[in-house]
């Protein structure tokens, strides 16, 4: 299985281009944590290339910038290619399936939202943008008054005797 999940903070600004055909490609560097330390108690950082494509491409250079805060979802692959030196290259990059946009909008300064609750909606695998206000109803909470476990037989009583420890 070919799966990866990272969180972390662009190094730069997503690069947006369009292919021939006209779909969209957008190209970023998340800065990745490492979780153990050096000898000198300091972590290191691993650069991670990325790719999206079509609509999520747009949405991430529109909404994105250096320093955004991301979670990312997708495969990695490697390809190559011929340089126009002549020399042989390759490339190992993660191609986004599902990018997340974790930074609140009041850090990120491209952010202009339409209404005041235009919030970001993660439907369907893809990232989109909600065009309805966020309703401000209280949710739906249930009845804890009776008890959930009745219907799972009859009670058991334990005392300390019955524990091994």
């Amino acid at each position: 299985m070919n799966k990866v999940l990272l969180v972390g903070r662009l190094t730069r600004d997503p690069e947006l281009r369009t292919t021939q055909s006209g779909i969209a490609v957008a190209r970023f560097t998340i800065a990745v944590n490492q979780n153990f330390t050096n000898r000198n108690g300091e972590r290191g950082t691993d650069f991670i290339n990325c790719v999206v494509w079509e609509r999520q491409a747009a949405n991430i250079a529109k909404y994105c910038h250096k320093g955004s805060l991301v979670s990312a979802e997708g495969r990695i692959t490697t390809r190559s290619y011929d340089a126009q030196d002549g020399t042989k290259r390759y490339v190992t990059e993660v191609v986004c399936e599902n990018v997340n946009f974790l930074s609140p909008k009041s850090e990120n300064s491209n952010y202009v939202s339409d209404t005041p609750n235009d919030v970001p909606n993660y439907v369907g695998g893809s990232t989109s943008f909600a065009s309805e206000p966020v309703s401000a109803e209280p949710m739906e909470t249930a009845d804890l008054s009776e008890d959930p476990f009745k219907s799972f037989g009859e009670e058991i009583t334990l005392t300390s005797d019955d524990l091994p420890f």
